[in-house]
């Protein structure tokens, strides 16, 4: 299996899918749609949506009531880009080699498509039930969805980590702090997403647990190996300078572990995602081939 060109033809697919969903630009209101949608299509490896369908194809899923959540989760995961680019956040002007959309559209509008990517993910999702009405994994999904964004799941992780990063309250990074920002902060919409791929193709509640165990730990295997890349990475391939964490003082994975354990546990990790993932009584080689590929990049 060429798994790169795999993943890009599923990356067109869905660039394709989002495009349907995002809004017109008109109106009064046009400006904000504008840089909605300019965030939206600023590129990604798409792969949220495309861990969410590879896992509703898993349990036999084959509806469209899986479109509107495949495109809220992207909505979701490029609000939290949009804000975490802010210059109360991060202040970066650019991202993925484009102009980020506070840089575009100034701070006040980049807050604004941040609210409304959020709300209209929500919004999106939402129009599975109109689809399905009398189907009831509809929202459990979308329980799972709102949970694992909120104060409970990603947007709880940015806090700690912000109180970190800006030294509020005289906070400590420790290496629990640490597991615990990874663990909402990139885990959970992973989670999310191979949670519900699950769910609407109606697996069991065993198998569901199961799938979010797989997607934790490949959210923490994902964000070390971020860590790894930034001090060992080429800066040709990932598009932005390496050496960023300690030139900013940041706190890392690599900073309690050291470099070689760091490389250890991704190994350690993507091994267990695979192991629970061959477990399933299913065809599980794209997706296996899938979460390899990520784990392990090199950008």
């Amino acid at each position: 299996m060429d798994i790169e060109k795999e993943i890009a033809e599923r990356g067109e697919n869905i660039n394709l899918l989002l495009e349907s969903y995002l809004p017109e630009e008109v109106g009064y209101q046009k400006r904000i749609f504008e840089a909605m949608n300019y965030s939206m299509l600023a590129g990604g490896k798409r792969l949220r949506p495309m861990l969410m369908r590879e896992s509703y194809h898993l349990f036999g899923g084959s509806s469209q009531a899986i479109m509107p959540f495949m495109a809220a989760i992207e909505m979701i995961h490029t609000y939290s880009l949009v804000h975490d680019d802010l210059p109360a956040m991060d202040n970066d002007e650019f991202r993925r080699g484009k102009k980020t959309t506070h840089a575009v559209y100034g701070e006040a509008m980049g807050i604004l498509a941040g609210d409304g990517l959020l709300n209209f993910a929500y919004e999106t999702a939402a129009t599975a039930f109109e689809m399905e009405p009398e189907n009831p994994a509809i929202g459990k999904a979308l329980l799972v969805l709102t949970k694992k964004a909120g104060v409970y799941g990603m947007v709880g992780g940015q806090v700690v980590d912000v109180e970190g990063e800006k030294n509020l309250d005289d906070v400590e990074m420790t290496r629990e702090r640490l597991d615990f920002i990874y663990r909402l902060k990139t885990g959970a919409l992973i989670e999310s997403s191979m949670m519900i791929g699950a769910i609407l193709a109606g697996a069991s509640e065993e198998d569901v647990d199961k799938m979010e165990q797989i997607a934790a730990k490949v959210g923490l295997a994902f964000q070390i190996q971020d860590d790894i890349l930034d001090v060992i990475g080429n800066q040709e391939e990932l598009g932005k300078p390496i050496g960023s964490d300690e030139k900013n003082n940041k706190v890392t994975y690599v900073t309690f572990e050291g470099l070689e354990k760091a490389k250890e546990d991704v190994a350690r990790l993507s091994q267990e995602a695979v192991q629970l993932l061959e477990s399933i009584d299913a065809d599980t080689e794209f997706l296996k081939e899938l979460i390899l590929y990520l784990i392990h990049r090199t950008k």
